[in-house]
């Protein structure tokens, strides 16, 4: 795992950005995974400007997304299928045949979570895998206590959860209890993880992600196990980490990093 400290969250999402185009511009068929909440928001404009500004191209790109909420259709506004169409996939010139989410309608969730895990493992596996952290530390819907090596799945959410994304609902009493989510052992399988989180109320929970130990009560942590992850935070994001001038010398002097300066 590396950690990459940048000055704001508009130089973290911007570096994200420019190493997702990189991997893009290398691989146009590329299979991306995706994140949704608020933090990417500000990431999916970057793209978008890069798509106008410098033709990025994101026609032959297949996506799949970690996770959408149980009980919701595609076209309820509040479906993380809507949030992907109106940030990303309907202002860029992907196909929308090649984009991928869970179907929150399903008849049977537990057959769709295996048709999930079936369909990324028959599109060769996810290339890049683009995270964000929730406040009880989990990736995707991967709520505390989630085995380290699960399977897509139905997860119920925290009240935790429920509290930090109930008020992203019209009516807070609308947002589902359950979500099919990508597994903890799903999302490692990526061939590359990179993680963006920014804002001091992340601080805390990326202290732990990143420097404390391996524990099913973080998922988050699982990727300290991932051989080519990078965590890219903002100074407020890092502010609980003890060892940020490492960090900052990373990004500074190796060569991996320099093409991004």
């Amino acid at each position: 795992m590396e950690c990459i400290i940048r000055p704001d969250a508009q130089s973290a999402g911007n570096l994200v950005a420019r190493i997702i185009a990189e991997d893009l511009r290398a691989k146009p068929d590329m299979v991306l995974g995706l994140a949704t909440g608020r933090t990417m928001e500000s990431l999916y404009q970057i793209l978008v400007d890069m798509h106008k500004k410098e033709k990025l191209d994101f026609s032959l790109c297949r996506t799949f997304n970690l996770d959408e909420y149980v009980g919701l259709s595609a076209s309820d506004t509040q479906s993380y299928r809507y949030y992907m169409n109106h940030h990303l996939f309907k202002r860029v010139n992907i196909d929308l045949r090649n984009t991928h989410l869970p179907d929150g309608m399903a008849a049977d969730p537990d057959a769709e979570s295996r048709r999930y895990d079936e369909s990324i493992a028959a599109a060769g596996g996810i290339d890049l895998q683009l995270l964000g952290i929730g406040r009880t530390g989990h990736l995707g819907f991967n709520e505390p206590l989630s085995a380290l090596k699960s399977r897509t799945r139905v997860k119920a959410l925290s009240p935790i959860t429920m509290a930090q994304n109930g008020p992203l609902f019209d009516d807070p009493k609308r947002m589902p209890h359950r979500a099919i989510t990508m597994g903890i052992g799903t999302i490692l399988e990526a061939r590359r993880c990179i993680l963006l989180a920014t804002g001091e109320e992340k601080a805390a929970i990326i202290a732990k992600a990143i420097e404390g130990p391996i524990t099913a009560m973080v998922s988050a942590s699982a990727l300290q196990w991932h051989p080519k992850c990078t965590v890219v935070v903002d100074e407020a994001a890092a502010s609980k980490l003890t060892e940020t001038d490492y960090y900052r010398w990373i990004f500074a002097n190796e060569p991996e990093w320099k093409r991004f300066q």
